[in-house]
Protein backbone atom coordinates (compact mmCIF):
# COMPACT_ATOMS: atom_id res chain seq x y z
CA UNK A 1 0.00 0.00 0.00
CA UNK A 2 2.92 2.32 0.63
CA UNK A 3 3.99 2.06 -3.02
CA UNK A 4 0.47 2.80 -4.24
CA UNK A 5 0.20 5.79 -1.91
CA UNK A 6 3.54 7.07 -3.13
CA UNK A 7 2.42 6.83 -6.75
CA UNK A 8 -0.76 8.71 -5.95
CA UNK A 9 1.22 11.45 -4.22
CA UNK A 10 3.59 11.66 -7.16
CA UNK A 11 0.72 12.00 -9.62
CA UNK A 12 -1.25 14.51 -7.56
CA UNK A 13 1.68 16.73 -6.56
CA UNK A 14 1.20 18.67 -9.77
CA UNK A 15 -2.02 17.50 -11.35
CA UNK A 16 -1.83 19.85 -14.31
CA UNK A 17 1.66 18.72 -15.34
CA UNK A 18 0.85 15.03 -14.81
CA UNK A 19 -2.40 15.42 -16.70
CA UNK A 20 -0.88 16.93 -19.82
CA UNK A 21 1.83 14.26 -19.97
CA UNK A 22 -0.81 11.55 -19.73
CA UNK A 23 -2.85 13.35 -22.41
CA UNK A 24 0.19 13.50 -24.73
CA UNK A 25 0.90 9.79 -24.29
CA UNK A 26 -2.78 8.95 -24.84
CA UNK A 27 -2.93 11.05 -28.02
CA UNK A 28 0.21 9.40 -29.42
CA UNK A 29 -1.19 5.95 -28.61
CA UNK A 30 -4.55 6.82 -30.20
CA UNK A 31 -3.12 8.12 -33.47
CA UNK A 32 -0.64 5.22 -33.63
CA UNK A 33 -3.55 2.80 -33.30
CA UNK A 34 -5.52 4.63 -35.99
CA UNK A 35 -2.52 5.05 -38.30
CA UNK A 36 0.60 2.92 -37.67
CA UNK A 37 2.70 5.30 -39.79
CA UNK A 38 2.23 8.05 -37.19
CA UNK A 39 5.36 6.96 -35.31
CA UNK A 40 7.40 6.39 -38.43
CA UNK A 41 10.80 8.15 -38.47
CA UNK A 42 9.73 10.32 -41.40
CA UNK A 43 6.54 11.54 -39.73
CA UNK A 44 8.26 12.26 -36.39
CA UNK A 45 10.83 14.34 -38.25
CA UNK A 46 8.03 16.20 -40.05
CA UNK A 47 6.34 17.04 -36.73
CA UNK A 48 9.57 18.65 -35.51
CA UNK A 49 9.99 20.62 -38.74
CA UNK A 50 6.38 21.70 -39.19
CA UNK A 51 5.63 22.92 -35.67
CA UNK A 52 8.97 24.24 -34.44
CA UNK A 53 7.93 27.88 -34.89
CA UNK A 54 4.85 27.35 -32.69
CA UNK A 55 7.09 25.94 -29.96
CA UNK A 56 9.38 28.97 -30.25
CA UNK A 57 6.40 31.32 -29.93
CA UNK A 58 5.08 29.32 -26.96
CA UNK A 59 8.35 29.91 -25.07
CA UNK A 60 7.84 33.66 -25.25
CA UNK A 61 4.08 33.50 -24.81
CA UNK A 62 4.26 31.54 -21.56
CA UNK A 63 6.45 34.29 -20.06
CA UNK A 64 3.91 36.88 -21.21
CA UNK A 65 1.06 34.89 -19.64
CA UNK A 66 2.97 34.27 -16.40
CA UNK A 67 3.35 38.04 -16.14
CA UNK A 68 -0.41 38.44 -16.40
CA UNK A 69 -0.56 39.65 -20.00
CA UNK A 70 -1.47 38.33 -23.44
CA UNK A 71 0.01 38.96 -26.90
CA UNK A 72 -2.27 38.77 -29.94
CA UNK A 73 0.24 40.16 -32.42
CA UNK A 74 2.85 37.40 -32.69
CA UNK A 75 1.45 35.92 -35.92
CA UNK A 76 1.66 39.29 -37.65
CA UNK A 77 5.18 39.84 -36.31
CA UNK A 78 6.23 36.45 -37.69
CA UNK A 79 4.94 37.54 -41.10
CA UNK A 80 6.62 40.96 -40.94
CA UNK A 81 9.99 39.53 -39.86
CA UNK A 82 9.92 37.01 -42.69
CA UNK A 83 8.90 39.70 -45.17
CA UNK A 84 11.79 41.99 -44.25
CA UNK A 85 14.23 39.07 -44.50
CA UNK A 86 12.84 38.15 -47.93
CA UNK A 87 13.12 41.69 -49.28
CA UNK A 88 16.77 41.79 -48.28
CA UNK A 89 17.81 38.24 -49.22
CA UNK A 90 15.54 37.32 -52.14
CA UNK A 91 14.92 40.70 -53.68
CA UNK A 92 18.05 42.56 -52.60
CA UNK A 93 20.55 39.72 -52.96
CA UNK A 94 22.00 40.24 -49.48
CA UNK A 95 23.75 37.39 -47.59
CA UNK A 96 21.56 35.07 -45.52
CA UNK A 97 22.86 36.43 -42.22
CA UNK A 98 21.74 39.95 -43.13
CA UNK A 99 18.18 38.63 -43.43
CA UNK A 100 18.48 36.83 -40.09
CA UNK A 101 19.75 39.91 -38.28
CA UNK A 102 17.11 42.11 -39.92
CA UNK A 103 14.29 39.74 -38.91
CA UNK A 104 15.54 39.66 -35.32
CA UNK A 105 15.86 43.45 -35.40
CA UNK A 106 12.24 43.74 -36.55
CA UNK A 107 11.16 41.53 -33.66
CA UNK A 108 13.11 43.60 -31.15
CA UNK A 109 11.72 46.86 -32.56
CA UNK A 110 8.17 45.51 -32.27
CA UNK A 111 8.87 44.39 -28.71
CA UNK A 112 10.18 47.83 -27.77
CA UNK A 113 7.14 49.50 -29.37
CA UNK A 114 4.57 47.33 -27.61
CA UNK A 115 6.49 47.20 -24.34
CA UNK A 116 6.53 50.99 -24.24
CA UNK A 117 2.75 51.27 -24.53
CA UNK A 118 2.09 48.49 -22.02
CA UNK A 119 4.74 49.22 -19.41
CA UNK A 120 5.13 53.01 -19.46
CA UNK A 121 1.81 54.30 -20.82
CA UNK A 122 -0.30 51.72 -19.03
CA UNK A 123 -2.50 50.51 -21.88
CA UNK A 124 -3.60 46.88 -21.34
CA UNK A 125 -1.56 44.38 -23.36
CA UNK A 126 -4.72 42.98 -24.94
CA UNK A 127 -5.45 46.33 -26.59
CA UNK A 128 -1.86 47.12 -27.54
CA UNK A 129 -1.24 43.74 -29.16
CA UNK A 130 -4.64 43.70 -30.85
CA UNK A 131 -3.67 47.00 -32.46
CA UNK A 132 -0.29 45.49 -33.24
CA UNK A 133 -1.90 42.51 -34.93
CA UNK A 134 -3.57 44.87 -37.39
CA UNK A 135 -0.66 47.29 -37.67
CA UNK A 136 2.06 44.72 -38.40
CA UNK A 137 -0.13 42.73 -40.77
CA UNK A 138 -0.72 45.87 -42.79
CA UNK A 139 3.00 46.62 -42.76
CA UNK A 140 3.69 43.10 -44.04
CA UNK A 141 1.42 43.69 -47.04
CA UNK A 142 3.20 46.96 -47.74
CA UNK A 143 6.71 45.48 -47.41
CA UNK A 144 5.84 42.62 -49.78
CA UNK A 145 3.70 44.82 -52.03
CA UNK A 146 0.91 42.21 -51.68
CA UNK A 147 2.93 39.44 -53.37
CA UNK A 148 4.96 36.48 -52.12
CA UNK A 149 8.75 36.45 -52.41
CA UNK A 150 10.65 33.19 -53.02
CA UNK A 151 12.88 31.25 -52.95
CA UNK A 152 15.45 31.97 -50.25
CA UNK A 153 17.64 29.00 -51.07
CA UNK A 154 21.15 28.48 -49.76
CA UNK A 155 22.02 28.74 -46.09
CA UNK A 156 18.82 30.60 -45.13
CA UNK A 157 16.77 27.68 -46.46
CA UNK A 158 18.87 25.24 -44.44
CA UNK A 159 18.00 26.95 -41.15
CA UNK A 160 14.66 25.12 -40.91
CA UNK A 161 15.14 22.43 -43.55
CA UNK A 162 18.74 21.28 -43.03
CA UNK A 163 20.10 18.38 -40.98
CA UNK A 164 23.31 17.49 -39.22
CA UNK A 165 24.02 14.03 -40.58
CA UNK A 166 27.19 12.03 -41.02
CA UNK A 167 29.55 14.30 -39.11
CA UNK A 168 30.55 11.45 -36.77
CA UNK A 169 29.60 8.57 -39.04
CA UNK A 170 27.34 5.66 -38.22
CA UNK A 171 26.15 2.61 -40.17
CA UNK A 172 22.50 3.15 -41.10
CA UNK A 173 22.08 5.84 -38.46
CA UNK A 174 23.58 9.18 -37.51
CA UNK A 175 25.93 8.80 -34.54
CA UNK A 176 25.91 12.52 -33.73
CA UNK A 177 22.14 12.48 -33.18
CA UNK A 178 22.39 9.59 -30.71
CA UNK A 179 25.27 11.27 -28.87
CA UNK A 180 23.35 14.53 -28.56
CA UNK A 181 20.25 12.79 -27.23
CA UNK A 182 22.39 10.70 -24.90
CA UNK A 183 23.92 13.87 -23.47
CA UNK A 184 20.41 15.29 -23.07
CA UNK A 185 19.32 12.24 -21.06
CA UNK A 186 22.46 12.45 -18.92
CA UNK A 187 21.78 16.15 -18.28
CA UNK A 188 18.18 15.38 -17.32
CA UNK A 189 19.28 12.66 -14.90
CA UNK A 190 21.87 14.98 -13.33
CA UNK A 191 19.36 17.79 -12.76
CA UNK A 192 16.83 15.37 -11.27
CA UNK A 193 19.39 13.89 -8.87
CA UNK A 194 20.53 17.36 -7.88
CA UNK A 195 16.95 18.52 -7.29
CA UNK A 196 16.21 15.42 -5.20
CA UNK A 197 19.28 15.98 -3.04
CA UNK A 198 18.31 19.59 -2.54
CA UNK A 199 14.79 18.60 -1.48
CA UNK A 200 16.15 16.03 0.97
CA UNK A 201 18.59 18.57 2.38
CA UNK A 202 15.66 20.83 3.26
CA UNK A 203 13.61 17.85 4.49
CA UNK A 204 10.99 18.19 1.74
CA UNK A 205 8.82 15.27 0.61
CA UNK A 206 10.18 13.29 -2.36
CA UNK A 207 9.06 10.17 -4.17
CA UNK A 208 10.43 6.77 -3.16
CA UNK A 209 13.86 6.00 -4.61
CA UNK A 210 12.63 3.13 -6.84
CA UNK A 211 9.99 5.45 -8.34
CA UNK A 212 12.60 8.14 -8.82
CA UNK A 213 14.85 5.75 -10.74
CA UNK A 214 11.88 4.44 -12.75
CA UNK A 215 10.93 7.98 -13.78
CA UNK A 216 14.44 8.70 -15.06
CA UNK A 217 14.64 5.36 -16.89
CA UNK A 218 11.26 5.83 -18.58
CA UNK A 219 11.98 9.41 -19.66
CA UNK A 220 15.45 8.42 -20.85
CA UNK A 221 14.11 5.47 -22.84
CA UNK A 222 11.47 7.61 -24.56
CA UNK A 223 13.98 10.36 -25.41
CA UNK A 224 16.53 7.88 -26.77
CA UNK A 225 13.85 6.10 -28.80
CA UNK A 226 12.86 9.44 -30.34
CA UNK A 227 16.50 10.25 -31.02
CA UNK A 228 16.98 6.88 -32.73
CA UNK A 229 13.97 7.53 -34.98
CA UNK A 230 15.58 10.80 -36.09
CA UNK A 231 19.00 9.15 -36.45
CA UNK A 232 17.76 6.48 -38.85
CA UNK A 233 15.87 9.02 -40.94
CA UNK A 234 17.72 12.21 -41.88
CA UNK A 235 19.69 12.96 -38.74
CA UNK A 236 19.48 15.88 -36.34
CA UNK A 237 17.33 18.76 -37.66
CA UNK A 238 18.98 22.19 -37.44
CA UNK A 239 15.77 23.66 -36.11
CA UNK A 240 15.72 21.13 -33.26
CA UNK A 241 19.15 22.38 -32.18
CA UNK A 242 17.84 25.97 -32.17
CA UNK A 243 14.75 24.93 -30.23
CA UNK A 244 16.73 22.93 -27.67
CA UNK A 245 19.05 25.86 -27.00
CA UNK A 246 16.08 28.20 -26.54
CA UNK A 247 14.37 25.78 -24.14
CA UNK A 248 17.51 25.43 -22.03
CA UNK A 249 18.20 29.16 -21.94
CA UNK A 250 14.64 30.17 -21.10
CA UNK A 251 14.18 27.42 -18.52
CA UNK A 252 17.21 28.81 -16.71
CA UNK A 253 15.94 32.39 -17.12
CA UNK A 254 12.47 31.65 -15.75
CA UNK A 255 13.56 29.36 -12.92
CA UNK A 256 16.97 30.68 -11.87
CA UNK A 257 17.21 34.38 -12.71
CA UNK A 258 16.05 37.50 -10.87
CA UNK A 259 14.07 38.52 -13.94
CA UNK A 260 12.22 35.20 -13.93
CA UNK A 261 11.31 35.48 -10.26
CA UNK A 262 10.07 39.01 -10.82
CA UNK A 263 7.84 37.88 -13.72
CA UNK A 264 6.22 35.28 -11.46
CA UNK A 265 5.85 37.85 -8.68
CA UNK A 266 4.12 40.38 -10.95
CA UNK A 267 1.74 37.82 -12.39
CA UNK A 268 1.02 36.22 -9.03
CA UNK A 269 0.40 39.34 -6.97
CA UNK A 270 1.07 42.73 -8.54
CA UNK A 271 0.54 44.90 -5.41
CA UNK A 272 2.84 42.65 -3.37
CA UNK A 273 5.48 42.78 -6.10
CA UNK A 274 5.34 46.59 -6.13
CA UNK A 275 5.65 46.74 -2.34
CA UNK A 276 8.61 44.34 -2.52
CA UNK A 277 10.54 46.74 -4.72
CA UNK A 278 10.11 44.93 -8.04
CA UNK A 279 10.58 47.35 -10.94
CA UNK A 280 7.29 46.44 -12.56
CA UNK A 281 7.54 48.78 -15.55
CA UNK A 282 11.02 47.56 -16.47
CA UNK A 283 10.04 43.89 -16.15
CA UNK A 284 6.86 44.35 -18.22
CA UNK A 285 8.86 46.19 -20.86
CA UNK A 286 11.42 43.37 -21.06
CA UNK A 287 8.65 40.76 -21.26
CA UNK A 288 7.42 42.27 -24.51
CA UNK A 289 10.89 42.94 -25.88
CA UNK A 290 11.64 39.26 -25.34
CA UNK A 291 8.36 38.23 -27.00
CA UNK A 292 9.23 40.38 -29.98
CA UNK A 293 12.68 38.81 -30.29
CA UNK A 294 11.27 35.28 -30.19
CA UNK A 295 8.61 36.26 -32.74
CA UNK A 296 11.41 37.44 -35.01
CA UNK A 297 13.22 34.11 -34.58
CA UNK A 298 9.98 32.25 -35.29
CA UNK A 299 9.60 34.40 -38.42
CA UNK A 300 13.05 33.30 -39.58
CA UNK A 301 12.24 29.64 -38.99
CA UNK A 302 8.84 29.83 -40.65
CA UNK A 303 10.01 31.72 -43.75
CA UNK A 304 12.95 29.32 -44.05
CA UNK A 305 10.65 26.32 -43.73
CA UNK A 306 8.27 27.69 -46.39
CA UNK A 307 11.23 28.95 -48.47
CA UNK A 308 9.23 32.11 -49.05
CA UNK A 309 7.65 35.16 -47.41
CA UNK A 310 3.89 35.50 -47.78
CA UNK A 311 1.56 38.37 -46.84
CA UNK A 312 -0.77 35.98 -44.99
CA UNK A 313 1.99 34.09 -43.17
CA UNK A 314 1.56 33.48 -39.46
CA UNK A 315 -2.22 33.61 -39.56
CA UNK A 316 -3.66 32.26 -36.27
CA UNK A 317 -0.19 31.49 -34.87
CA UNK A 318 -0.94 33.56 -31.79
CA UNK A 319 -3.91 31.36 -30.95
CA UNK A 320 -1.85 28.17 -31.29
CA UNK A 321 0.85 29.61 -29.03
CA UNK A 322 -1.67 30.80 -26.43
CA UNK A 323 -3.48 27.46 -26.52
CA UNK A 324 -0.18 25.61 -26.04
CA UNK A 325 0.56 27.63 -22.90
CA UNK A 326 -2.85 27.12 -21.31
CA UNK A 327 -2.92 23.42 -22.18
CA UNK A 328 0.59 23.20 -20.74
CA UNK A 329 -0.46 24.43 -17.31
CA UNK A 330 -0.26 28.24 -17.44
CA UNK A 331 -2.95 29.98 -15.38
CA UNK A 332 -5.35 32.48 -16.94
CA UNK A 333 -4.75 34.87 -14.04
CA UNK A 334 -0.95 34.77 -14.38
CA UNK A 335 1.79 33.77 -11.97
CA UNK A 336 1.75 30.09 -12.94
CA UNK A 337 3.41 28.25 -15.81
CA UNK A 338 6.65 26.70 -17.02
CA UNK A 339 8.54 26.63 -20.29
CA UNK A 340 8.56 22.81 -20.24
CA UNK A 341 4.81 22.76 -19.69
CA UNK A 342 4.27 25.07 -22.66
CA UNK A 343 6.44 22.75 -24.76
CA UNK A 344 4.28 19.76 -23.82
CA UNK A 345 1.17 21.79 -24.59
CA UNK A 346 2.59 22.74 -27.98
CA UNK A 347 3.44 19.09 -28.67
CA UNK A 348 -0.15 18.14 -27.86
CA UNK A 349 -1.35 20.69 -30.43
CA UNK A 350 1.21 19.41 -32.94
CA UNK A 351 0.29 15.76 -32.39
CA UNK A 352 -3.43 16.52 -32.70
CA UNK A 353 -2.95 18.49 -35.91
CA UNK A 354 -0.58 16.00 -37.50
CA UNK A 355 -2.66 13.00 -36.48
CA UNK A 356 -5.89 14.48 -37.80
CA UNK A 357 -4.17 15.45 -41.06
CA UNK A 358 -2.95 11.87 -41.54
CA UNK A 359 -6.52 10.69 -40.98
CA UNK A 360 -7.85 13.16 -43.55
CA UNK A 361 -9.95 15.09 -41.02
CA UNK A 362 -11.32 18.32 -42.56
CA UNK A 363 -9.71 21.58 -41.44
CA UNK A 364 -13.02 22.80 -40.02
CA UNK A 365 -13.23 19.76 -37.74
CA UNK A 366 -9.62 20.25 -36.68
CA UNK A 367 -10.42 23.79 -35.56
CA UNK A 368 -13.43 22.56 -33.57
CA UNK A 369 -11.32 19.94 -31.78
CA UNK A 370 -8.58 22.46 -30.95
CA UNK A 371 -11.15 24.90 -29.59
CA UNK A 372 -12.71 22.26 -27.35
CA UNK A 373 -9.33 21.14 -26.05
CA UNK A 374 -8.41 24.74 -25.15
CA UNK A 375 -11.75 25.29 -23.42
CA UNK A 376 -11.40 22.09 -21.39
CA UNK A 377 -7.83 22.98 -20.38
CA UNK A 378 -8.88 26.38 -19.04
CA UNK A 379 -11.97 24.86 -17.35
CA UNK A 380 -9.66 22.35 -15.64
CA UNK A 381 -7.49 25.22 -14.38
CA UNK A 382 -10.54 27.03 -12.97
CA UNK A 383 -11.77 23.81 -11.34
CA UNK A 384 -8.41 23.22 -9.64
CA UNK A 385 -8.35 26.76 -8.27
CA UNK A 386 -11.87 26.46 -6.85
CA UNK A 387 -11.07 23.11 -5.28
CA UNK A 388 -7.88 24.51 -3.72
CA UNK A 389 -9.80 27.53 -2.40
CA UNK A 390 -12.45 25.32 -0.82
CA UNK A 391 -9.90 23.45 1.27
Amino acid sequence: MTGITNIRELMSRNLRQSGILIALVALVALFTFLNPSFLSPGNLTNIVLQYSYILILAIGMVIVIIGGHIDLSVGSVVALAGAVAAVLVVKGGQPWWVGVLAAMGVGLAVGVWQGFWVAFIGIPAFIVTLAGMLLFRGMTYQVLDNVSLSPFGGTYYQIANGFQNGLLGGYGYDALTLIVFGLAVAGYAFTQVRARRGALRYKQAVEAFPLFILKIVVVGAVVMWFGYQLAVNRGLPNVLIILALLIIVYTVITQRSVFGRHVYAIGGNLPAAQLSGVKVKKVNFLIFVNMGLLSGIAGIVYSSRMNSAQPAAGNMFELDAIAACFIGGAAVTGGVGRVTGAMVGALIMAVMTNGMQLMGVPTSTQQIVKGLVLLLAVAFDVYNKRRAGAR
